[in-house]
């Protein structure tokens, strides 16, 4: 596999030269492979990894979460043999919410993302089947999709969004930023085919002249149900094999769908039945389910017609033939019902979940998804028989009685897979390629980063993004070399731009002082046209072997087509211009007094510049424009307002951008949280407003 598709893996399966500071990478081989860091509450092998993890969910007879048990209360069998318990821990994730100012009725995305604290929240893939879901129905799957997202997503959570069909752009990688999961959402269309029973119906009418006594009765499109099938199954397959390097905590699947409508019991084709599928979605069945769990992947799979009658279908009919041998009626489309949602009750309880069917309020089921995935225990054991592509049952079993437990049936060892050749000219370590391939974020070297999207040569825009890193992390010891990779995924999964660049540790003492202290800050751009990417950066200290990566959501405006825009917001102060910079931006050396800066907390004695750029796209109309910078307090009091007026004739009558820079001090905020907000408003009618906010806090001195 190619390093493209493994970056981007999600995504696809679905649908340069080194920079360095100081001296050239050294010839000499990288050093070996590092396991990335487990999560700090997930257990930890350090000889073999070919263990077996286990994620299990125990409850009470009133159906509450059983938190106090231990190691010595749990019993594993495989194949019906007690196994050796090697790792043990309970998991316990609180929900956190979203930092939300009172005068706003939705929080402030950040525009810095940090792996300063480990990643604690849950995990999610909701896979939103497409072609199962009924095109009129395409609502009613919305409705319960956004129900999770809005109501249960906690901020520490991540969570991604995958169609079974339709356009890759649809699909969203891991963000726990819910506008741009609620926008994957809106991108679903039911594709769902007729019920077989409707076909069938339909068939009869149509040949009922010409039959013959004992002729089948076929569905026409039976071929593409089977082939709807087998492409739901196959991406539930190939989402919990990309989810396999997630380790030590519970990995979930929130399968939205209408469930498999295809007959597989039906193994064997009577003469002139078109029926030929049954056996080969029965393996993709298999497959999807043998890939969970051996990923430890739970399914829990959501049917969001609740309670149904059939009406639907039932009118799609009109009438049924009168000939109750044909085997088409009422009758049939129940057992088409109950085929479905068995689909959806196999998938999930073979791998741990549980199906949501008849039910039309989702809220207790949702609630109950949000607890087996935040109060859980993980344990692992080393399996008896480690050859390849084995299936071995499990059984979990706790010594109190009185208690039910649920997790995965069964585990199957994993294949010998040949690690993907190398590219020679790839100046990356090891590390920095695992972190970059990581579904999650990794904490070991502690990382800052902001992006700003400016204008730049058209079509792109110019993305000014800057990494800083604690000096305490770092070795810096001489001939150590701090790495930082970084690329973008776009919409459509696919790799734009990235570079790597490189720090030598063969500085000045007074220079290394400093880092060790204030840390380093790293700054660059990448060009990309308009559009909604997920940047990746991961940082490797090749002397001490602390790696960190960070996953960073960019929308890039395009600032042509808007009658006006904005860029984003550069940030500086006096106190964060200590740490040192390595290659400063040369754009803004000049508006700006100190490199930009990721850090979002000022202490009051310093002062806050800002950058931004407005681009007005009426200049042929003779006109001003006004631009506000406001700092705000959470409950909606304006403390610090400056304003300025710029007139398109500053343009020469063209399109173009207005620079604008103000200062903040800090000496008159009292410590607290604050919004600062940059507005430009446009007086040529209809007046097009438009803002960027950026959360800050003010510390006492």
């Amino acid at each position: 596999m190619t390093e493209r598709v493994r970056l981007a893996a999600l995504l696809t399966f679905l649908a340069g030269t080194a920079l360095v500071a100081g001296q050239n990478p050294p010839a000499s081989s990288p050093p070996p492979p590092q396991p990335p860091p487990a999560p700090n509450q997930g257990p930890t092998f350090r000889v073999r990894v070919d263990y077996v993890e286990v994620d299990i969910v125990v409850t009470d007879r009133q159906g509450n979460l059983v938190r106090d048990l231990k190691k010595d209360d749990f019993q594993v069998l495989e194949d019906g043999k007690a196994q050796s318990i090697s790792a043990f821990s309970l998991v316990d994730i609180p929900v956190e919410r979203a930092d939300r100012p009172l005068f706003q009725p939705d929080p402030i995305e950040p525009d810095v993302k940090t792996n300063e604290h480990p990643f604690d929240g849950r995990i999610y893939v909701m896979v939103i089947d497409d072609y199962h879901t009924n095109f009129g129905r395409t609502a009613r799957v919305k409705g319960a999709a956004k129900q999770f997202i809005e109501r249960r997503l906690g901020a520490n959570d991540l969570m991604a969004i995958v169609h079974t069909a339709g356009a890759t752009a649809a699909n969203q990688e891991f963000t726990s930023n819910k506008k741009l999961l609620l926008g994957a959402v809106d991108k679903t269309q039911g594709r769902k085919l007729k019920s077989s029973t409707a076909n069938r119906t339909e068939e009869y009418y149509r040949t009922r002249d010409l039959r013959q006594s004992g002729d089948p009765l076929n569905d026409p499109e039976d071929a593409e149900r089977a082939f709807n099938a087998r492409s739901t199954l196959d991406t539930l397959r190939n989402v919990a094999e990309w989810f396999s390097s997630v380790r030590g905590r519970r990995k979930t699947i929130l399968l939205v769908s209408e469930g498999i409508d295809y007959d597989i019991h039906d193994i064997i084709a009577q003469t002139g039945s078109n029926h030929m599928g049954a056996s080969m979605v029965l393996d993709a069945t298999r497959d999807a389910i043998a890939a969970a769990t051996r990923a430890n992947v739970s399914i829990y799979g959501i049917d969001p017609r609740g309670l149904t009658d059939l009406g639907d279908e039932s009118i799609e009919i009109g009438s049924f033939p009168d000939d109750t041998s044909l085997g088409i009626g009422t009758g049939s489309l129940y057992n088409e019902l109950r085929m479905a949602q068995d689909s959806l009750r196999v998938l999930s309880e073979e791998t741990g979940g549980f199906a949501v069917v008849n039910k039309n309020d989702f809220s207790t089921a949702y609630d109950r998804i949000v607890k087996d995935n935040s109060s859980y225990y993980v344990l692992a054991y080393y399996p008896p028989d480690a050859r390849p592509g084995r299936v071995h049952k499990i059984d979990v079993r706790v010594t109190r009685p009185g208690l039910t437990v649920r997790a995965r049936k069964a585990h199957v060892t994993p294949k010998d897979v040949k690690a993907a050749p190398v590219n020679a000219k790839d100046v990356r370590t090891p590390e920095i390629r695992d972190a970059l391939d990581s579904p999650l974020p990794l904490s070991g070297l502690t990382m800052h980063v902001f992006a700003a999207p400016f204008k730049g040569a058209a079509p792109n825009a110019s993305v000014l993004f800057g990494v800083e890193m604690r000096g305490k992390d770092l070795r810096l010891a001489n001939a150590d070399r701090l790495q930082l990779s970084y690329y973008a995924i776009d919409a459509q999964g696919k790799v734009r731009g990235g570079n790597t660049d490189a720090i030598t540790m063969n500085l000045r003492p007074d220079t290394k002082a400093r880092i060790a202290e204030q840390g380093v800050r790293m700054l660059n751009r990448i060009d990309l046209p308009p559009g909604r990417y997920q940047l990746r950066f991961a940082a490797h200290d090749s002397g001490g072997g602390a790696v960190g990566s960070v996953l960073y959501d960019l929308e890039v405006p395009d600032f042509v087509k808007s009658p006006i825009s904005m860029s984003g917001i550069a940030l500086t102060s006096q106190a964060a211009a200590v740490r040192p910079t390595v290659r400063p931006d040369e754009q803004l050396r000049a508006v700006l007094p100190a490199p930009p800066v990721a850090l979002r907390t000022f202490p009051q004695d310093d002062e806050v510049a800002l950058f931004a750029e407005i681009y007005d796209n009426s200049a042929s109309t003779p006109h001003k424009v006004d631009i506000t910078s406001t700092v705000t307090t959470d409950e909606g009091k304006v403390l610090f307002k400056t304003e300025e007026e710029r007139d398109s004739s500053d343009l020469g009558g063209k399109t173009g951008g207005y620079g604008y820079t103000a200062k903040i001090p800090m000496k008159d905020l009292a410590p607290g949280p604050y919004v600062l907000t940059v507005s430009a408003r446009s007086r040529v009618s209809p007046n097009p407003t438009v803002q960027r906010q950026v959360r800050i806090n003010v510390t006492g001195r």
